[in-house]
């Protein structure tokens, strides 16, 4: 993981997870514009800081969440 300083994200467009709720909190917002990243950020927050992941440990990351492979998960 790395923070996003030095990387340009304003150009890129944010989905909000699927999985966030429909009522504005506790909602995540990922871009799909870097081939090899994956920019998470806050959705309550677009001007914040965002976080960004190698894609493959992203992907790794969901999986188990999907797969209930995580502790209290």
């Amino acid at each position: 993981m790395k923070r996003s300083k030095g990387i340009d994200l304003t150009s890129g467009t944010w989905r909000k997870s699927s999985y966030s709720n429909h009522e504005g909190g506790e909602c995540i917002e990922v871009s799909d514009a870097l081939p090899d990243l994956v920019p998470v950020r806050d959705s309550k927050d677009p001007h914040g800081p965002a976080l960004v992941f190698p894609a493959v440990g992203w992907s790794a990351f969901v999986g188990a969440v999907k797969n209930g492979q995580l502790p209290g998960a």
